[in-house]
């Protein structure tokens, strides 16, 4: 008898002791087998004197590779790749009848000089047309802008009256590089609860480069909290038959020049890419 019990015992601790181990088996949902740390990603970042996270996510093998992965779950704003979503909410909604939309310009001074004309919106979204977007924005109104974002599982976003206009520039929505990352995969994958159609436009203008080898899709994004700035640079890039998704977000080291960080967002990016060998 007294051994039975011992046995019952030792069952229980043993089932016990899986319990606790299986949440420190995940990093930000993702298991943690599936993340393989690459120190030449962080190589990469220390040469653009830039401090931040690459990550990058193979579809085929359900594989990260990253330098930070501490950083990869940090939020962030999502400053202008929030124009994929916004476009996606846009379209579903009406907001934005087709692709061959216009936004007209009202003629006043710009902060960018190619915002100072009507834009399709192809143009609008890879200009990161701000004014084009807030006009979206607004007419799409918090109340769907809200449920549109809960059905989409859309990183920590809550749009009220007050910053409907900009919240994705500033204030307290918060996207992280694994969740731009799940954002994406769902959307590749045909997953998110939208029409074919707005899929469709949606993978054609977010093409931003297409050859021989490869075909790319993205979004960049630039903030500045209080002269803090943070820059984005997600999508997907298409080799054949294989396909990775990628989310990388840095912030300068050292003084901000914006001509040199706005161009390296994309430059570690490809630099990763080339790392891992998917690209030559």
């Amino acid at each position: 008898m007294k051994i039975y019990y011992i046995l019952i015992i030792t069952i229980f601790l043993a089932s016990c002791s899986r319990k606790k181990k299986t949440p420190n088996n995940k990093i930000g949902g993702v298991d943690i087998e599936n993340q393989i740390v690459k120190l030449g990603f962080q190589s990469i970042i220390d040469s653009a004197e830039v401090i931040g996270s690459i990550l990058i996510y193979d579809l085929e093998k359900n594989v990260y590779f990253s330098n930070d992965y501490e950083w990869a779950n940090k939020g962030n704003l999502p400053a202008s790749t929030f124009k994929i979503t916004n476009s996606i909410i846009g379209l579903e909604c009406g907001v934005i009848e087709s692709d061959s939309i216009i936004f007209k310009w009202d003629g006043e001074e710009k902060w960018l000089k190619n915002w100072e004309q009507d834009l399709i919106l192809k143009d609008a979204f890879h200009f990161s047309c701000v004014p084009c977007y807030q006009e979206v924005a607004k007419k799409i109104g918090e109340k769907r802008m809200n449920e549109y974002l809960n059905k989409f599982n859309y990183g920590h976003i809550k749009v009220d009256s007050t910053n409907l206009n900009n919240f994705w520039l500033e204030g307290d929505a918060r996207i992280s590089q694994m969740e731009q990352i799940n954002f994406l995969k769902r959307f590749y994958d045909s997953q998110l609860p939208i029409t074919d159609r707005t899929e469709k436009i949606m993978k054609s203008m977010m093409v931003i480069t297409e050859n021989e080898e490869y075909k790319l899709s993205g979004k960049s994004g630039l903030s500045n909290s209080n002269q803090h700035y943070n820059g984005w640079f997600v999508g997907y890039i298409e080799l054949a038959n294989k396909a990775y998704l990628f989310a990388t977000n840095i912030e300068p080291e050292k003084e901000f020049d914006f001509d040199t960080f706005i161009k390296q967002r994309k430059n570690v990016t490809f630099k990763a890419l080339k790392h891992l060998n998917i690209l030559n």
